[in-house]
């Protein structure tokens, strides 16, 4: 598992084959260290998040 430092706080990086995954709760810690959950559960009621997934869905199952 790899790393990266974005603003003094740690992000790890997954790879899977030749694809990488970031962890969304480690970048949620950058705006609240304490509570990033929080953080995700707002991203994850957004409209912008909900249409992307709706897209992402359709694109991928075809």
């Amino acid at each position: 598992m790899n790393k990266i430092t974005v603003k003094n706080i740690e992000i790890n990086v997954t790879g899977i084959e030749d694809d990488s995954f970031v962890n969304i709760t480690d970048i949620a810690r950058i705006v609240n260290p304490e509570f990033p959950a929080y953080v995700v559960r707002n991203w994850m009621r957004l409209r912008a998040t909900i249409d992307f997934l709706g897209i992402w869905e359709k694109e991928c199952l075809q």
